[in-house]
């Protein structure tokens, strides 16, 4: 994810500033695909779905220096892999088949000596895995909602680790409260969760994944992918998605009321059409659900100035925002569970 340049929002050709979305109707196409106005939440509100103290416990243990920056294929990057398939176990998610819930795969890595002169194409193959899981739903042959976060970061890089708190512990945290309170309460469409690797090196765990047996086009009824969702000084967190599907709009606009960040659609449509706005649509995981016509809502943060680096710790997540922002995705997939056709 790259970060997006702020300014006014043209919508029919006026400029606007901020604007409450809870008093503003939310249309099934926005009238020139611009982002949505902003709206300032309530400054406090009580956690209706998480326990922000366990989802800063997940990080914290996700991004500590015994998981060295979880890269792909390597030490660190298994014992995340571990550690993450232990709690599908613990909160009860079944695999989706026998195989479990580890599915492996093989990326081929080319290395930057192949581009140097005289360079030959040297590859390797690196060694990654998702772990998956999933919720029956109580209508069994209605089509799933797939919920994604990667686990994956940058490891240690000239002798330095790179957590990856934001970058993506914080995604998968959210992942398994949102797992745990599935379990519980059941939803009508089957929820398959998966965390998935490799995303650094290219979106290479999501490829897999659509690559698997149950996991069918006509099967899949939206994508709900989490990317960074702990970071924000404005408190804002952005929905993504529906510039490609409008009807998905309504639904996220719904949100706003009950949540205590401000919620904001946009970075999913050329940036002369969003304000400036960069366009994330092929930013994360979501994007092979999109080119594979699977409707997607992608749910992260702009960027900061810790990401991508070794100063993107647990101790700089504000806990307050974060268990806010989980509280509003879990109540998204439940709207969504609720309102999907």
């Amino acid at each position: 994810m790259r970060v997006g340049v702020r300014m006014a929002l043209l919508v029919g050709g006026l400029s606007v500033g901020v604007m409450s979305l809870a008093a503003w109707r939310v249309p099934a196409a926005l009238p020139d695909g611009g982002p949505t106005p902003r709206h300032d939440p309530p400054a406090a509100a009580a956690l209706r779905f998480v326990d922000a103290s366990q989802l800063m416990h997940e990080v914290a243990i996700l991004a500590s220096p015994q998981m060295e920056g979880r890269a792909t294929g390597t030490p660190g990057g298994l014992r995340a892999r571990r550690w993450i398939t232990d709690r599908f176990a613990e909160i009860g998610l079944a695999p989706l088949d026998a195989a479990g819930h580890v599915r492996p795969f093989v990326v081929q890595q080319r290395e930057v000596r192949a581009i140097l002169p005289g360079g030959r194409p040297f590859r390797r193959a690196v060694e990654g895995a998702n772990v998956v899981g999933r919720v029956a739903g109580r209508e069994p042959g209605a089509a799933a909602i797939v919920v994604t976060a990667h686990y994956d970061h940058l490891g240690v890089r000239d002798g330095r680790v790179y957590p990856g708190a934001d970058d993506n512990a914080s995604g998968v945290a959210v992942l398994l409260a949102a797992a745990r309170h599935f379990v519980a309460r059941p939803p009508r469409r089957t929820l398959i969760v998966a965390a998935l690797d490799a995303e650094e090196l290219g979106l290479h765990g999501a490829r897999a994944l659509l690559r698997s047996p149950g996991m069918a086009r006509d099967a899949i009824a939206l994508n709900i992918n989490l990317d960074m969702l702990s970071r924000s000084a404005a408190r804002e967190i952005y929905a993504a998605g529906a510039y490609h599907t409008p009807w998905l709009a309504p639904i996220l606009g719904e949100l706003q009321p009950r949540g205590a960040v401000t919620l904001l659609l946009g970075h999913d449509r050329p940036p002369r059409l969003g304000g400036g706005l960069e366009d994330w649509t092929h930013e994360s995981d979501h994007a092979p659900f999109h080119d594979a016509h699977v409707p997607f809502v992608y749910f992260g943060v702009e960027d900061h100035p810790d990401y991508h680096r070794p100063t993107d710790t647990a101790g700089r997540i504000d806990p307050a925002f974060f268990g806010a922002v989980a509280d509003m995705v879990i109540d998204a997939i439940q709207a969504f569970d609720a309102r999907l056709q």
